[in-house]
C-alpha cells in the first residue's frame, strides 16, 4: 500500500491532434476574378501610359499645340476614363513599328493603340494579347494619278515603299509571288520617310493600309495628283494590345472598346448620356450607364465606368466621325467599320453589356 501510494501516476492520454479545419469550397458557378496588376500601377501612378504612332493623320498626331490627337489616341482615352475617370489622365509614348511589342513586354507602357494588325504570329508568339478590334482595314497601294493604273497588278516591276517591321512587308511580298509578278521593295522607316522618297520619285508607289494611305495621301503637295488604287491585297483588323501576362487587364480594354460600340448601338451619345442614365427604363441602356447591375464590379471598375467613357470620348460613332469621317480631313466613309445593323451594314458588332 505504501509502495503504491508513492508510485507515479498514470500520465493521461495525449488528445488527438485536432481535425484539419475542413475545405471550404466556392459556391459552384462562382468564381472570384483577379485583380488586374496592371489596373493597380496605374491607379497608384494616376495616369494611363499608351503607346502611339509617332504621326499618323487621323490615327495618332500632336497638334500644334503638342496635344495628342486621333482615332487610335481616342482609344487611350476611353481607357483612361473607364479606370480612373479622367478621359485626360494619359501620357503619350510614340513607338515606331518595328519597337511597339519589345516596349510592350518590357512594361514601357501600359497598351499599345498604334494601328496594330492582329496576326497568329503575334497574338500567339510576341507575348501579347489583342483584346478588341477597333478599326477594319485592308492594305492597298498609293499611286501618281497620272500613271492610269487601274489595279495593283499592272504594277509589276515596279518600286513599292514600304515600312519595315509591319504585316505590309510580308504582305506585299506575298501578293506578288502568288501571281508570279516582280517587285523592288523599298524599306524605310516610318511613313514620313516613305512619304519623302515616293515624292522624290524613288519609289513608284507606296503600301500601307487604306487607313494609313487616306491619311499619307493627305499630307502631299497636291493631294489630288494620287490615287489609293482600288486594289485591297489583305485583311487588317486593326486594335490595341496588351501583356498576355494580366488577363483582367486585357478584359477591362476589350470592354472598354464594347462600351463605344455598344452605345452607338443604343443611340446613346456624349450629349444624351447624362439625360438618359436618370430618364431611360430600357435596361440595356441603364446597365451600360451603371445604374443598374453594377456590371463594373466584375472589372474592378466604378459602376458608372462606361458612363465616364461615352460622356467624355463618346460613342463610336462619335470618335470615328471626328477623327476618320466627315468631321476630319480624311472624310472616310464607314465601310466595314459601319454597324451590322446599318443601312449598309458593317462589322461592328457589341457583345451584350449584361
Amino acid at each position: 500500500m505504501v509502495l503504491s501510494g508513492c508510485s507515479k501516476p498514470k500520465e493521461a492520454p495525449a488528445p488527438p491532434p485536432p481535425a484539419p479545419a475542413p475545405v471550404t469550397e466556392p459556391a459552384p458557378g462562382v468564381y472570384k476574378p483577379k485583380p488586374s496588376p496592371t489596373l493597380a500601377a496605374i491607379k497608384a501612378r494616376g495616369w494611363l501610359s499608351c503607346g502611339v504612332n509617332p504621326g499618323l493623320a487621323g490615327f495618332a498626331y500632336a497638334d500644334d499645340r503638342g496635344a495628342w490627337r486621333g482615332f487610335d489616341v481616342d482609344i487611350c482615352r476611353a481607357v483612361a476614363a473607364a479606370t480612373l475617370g479622367d478621359a485626360n489622365a494619359v501620357r503619350f509614348t510614340p513607338v515606331t513599328a518595328p519597337d511597339r511589342f519589345t516596349a510592350l513586354r518590357a512594361g514601357k507602357i501600359d497598351m499599345l493603340s498604334r494601328n496594330t494588325s492582329l496576326t497568329l504570329s503575334r497574338d500567339a508568339g510576341e507575348g501579347v494579347d489583342f483584346p478588341a478590334i477597333t478599326y477594319y482595314d485592308g492594305q492597298g497601294f498609293l499611286a501618281p494619278k497620272a500613271l492610269g493604273l487601274a489595279s495593283a497588278d499592272e504594277l509589276n516591276g515596279a518600286r513599292i515603299c514600304v515600312q519595315k517591321g509591319t504585316a505590309s512587308e510580308t504582305n506585299l511580298a506575298d501578293y506578288f509571288q502568288a501571281r508570279g509578278l516582280k517587285h523592288l521593295a523599298v524599306v524605310v522607316k516610318d511613313t514620313s520617310e516613305a512619304l519623302a522618297r515616293y515624292q522624290a520619285d524613288e519609289c513608284d508607289a507606296f503600301t500601307a493600309d487604306m487607313g494609313a494611305l487616306a491619311s499619307a495621301r493627305s499630307l502631299l503637295n497636291s493631294p489630288n495628283a494620287h490615287v489609293i488604287l482600288p486594289t485591297v491585297i489583305s485583311k487588317e483588323p486593326l486594335g490595341p494590345v496588351v501583356r498576355q501576362d494580366d488577363p483582367a487587364w486585357a478584359d477591362i480594354v476589350r470592354w472598354t472598346v464594347v462600351s463605344l460600340v455598344a452605345a452607338e448601338e443604343l443611340g446613346v451619345d456624349s450629349k444624351s448620356a447624362s439625360q438618359l442614365a436618370t430618364a431611360t427604363t430600357d435596361p440595356r441602356v441603364r446597365r451600360l450607364l451603371g445604374v443598374q447591375d453594377n456590371l463594373g464590379g466584375v472589372l474592378g471598375l466604378k459602376p458608372d465606368w462606361a458612363y465616364q467613357v461615352i460622356t467624355q470620348v463618346g460613342a463610336y460613332d462619335e470618335v470615328f466621325n471626328r477623327n476618320l469621317g466627315a468631321g476630319s480631313a480624311l472624310k472616310l466613309a464607314r465601310g466595314h467599320n459601319a454597324l451590322w445593323s446599318a443601312i449598309e451594314p458593317g462589322l461592328l458588332y457589341a457583345p451584350p453589356v449584361r
